[in-house]
């Protein structure tokens, strides 16, 4: 029907022309910055489950952080320990040496202020080893506390249920008693002692057996740390194994597939052109109703 009125065909033309921009608009905005999805408009419920591994991503990335700083901590202990038990197996051959019927009461004075320094380096590791400026291992002795003297819990995973608990307080106080039995210097709570331990009839030989208490009781503490160490270690594994995994599940979600939508923008462009020159055409059918007037 001509119609000086109402053009149909510009009409359908313009509707065309603005459904056409639109999408090129959406195509080109992906193509400019690299994501399918730039509003809620775009795919609400993609938006919504993207925003979602996104936090799970983020979580578990300072999760990943979280095993290292933990398993640095434990490092710095079981490091501790080790120079802990080195002097404690000093310690013993002295007093295994003393214990002997060759040793005079000299070797025996001589060998008793190596002990006695000895037993002043062990309290002074298990007092100041400290990680991040917090004593580490406290000294029970002088009921100096550290990060071990209680239960610790672990952040392992994006929710508040991802924890990992160590609880080494028996075993560290057991070993705090074990070298208090040992050392006189390690027991004191004041300057440095002179004690008898070699030097006194029959000390040498309980000597042994205090050390070799404090020895294993050093071993106890120092598996425990170093199971909880290798469990950390393969959290932070499996943490990189879901995080990266996510992370795909994320992009697969917001990121623009550039194959795909170039052709879109494509076809929009080639749609937008065509439609112009339609609408051009169709504005001219005015001039079919006038020359029928004429």
């Amino acid at each position: 029907m001509l119609s000086l009125h109402t053009n149909n065909a510009s009409l359908s033309a313009q509707n065309s022309i603005a459904k056409t921009q639109a999408s090129l608009s959406t195509s080109m905005t992906r193509l400019s910055t690299g994501f399918r999805i730039n509003s809620a408009m775009d795919d609400a419920a993609g938006l919504q489950i993207a925003t979602r591994l996104k936090a799970q991503t983020s979580g578990m990335t300072v999760a990943m952080n979280n095993t290292q700083n933990s398993t640095s901590l434990l490092q710095t202990a079981m490091g501790a320990f080790g120079e802990v038990t080195n002097m404690l197996v000093r310690m013993k051959d002295l007093a295994t040496q003393a214990a002997d019927a060759s040793s005079s009461a000299d070797d025996k004075t001589a060998m008793q202020s190596e002990f006695d320094a000895l037993g002043l380096e062990l309290k002074n590791v298990m007092k100041n080893t400290s990680f991040g400026g917090t004593t580490l291992l406290g000294d029970g002795a002088t009921a100096t506390s550290g990060t071990l003297s209680s239960a610790m819990t672990f952040q392992i995973g994006a929710s508040s249920t991802e924890t990992m608990s160590l609880n080494a307080t028996t075993n560290l106080a057991a070993l705090n008693t074990a070298l208090n039995s040992a050392s006189a210097n390690f027991a004191a709570t004041g300057a440095a002692t002179a004690g008898a331990e070699l030097t006194a009839t029959g000390g040498a030989t309980t000597a042994i057996a205090n050390l070799t208490t404090a020895i294993s009781a050093v071993g106890t503490v120092n598996s425990q740390l170093g199971a909880a160490a290798n469990r950390l270690d393969h959290i932070n594994n499996n943490l990189s194994n879901i995080s990266t995994n996510t992370k795909a599940a994320t992009g697969r979600i917001m990121d623009t597939d550039y194959a795909t939508e170039s052709s879109n923008m494509t076809s929009s462009q080639m749609l937008l052109q065509a439609g112009t020159a339609m609408l051009k055409q169709s504005n001219s059918m005015s001039q079919m109703v006038m020359s029928l007037l004429q």
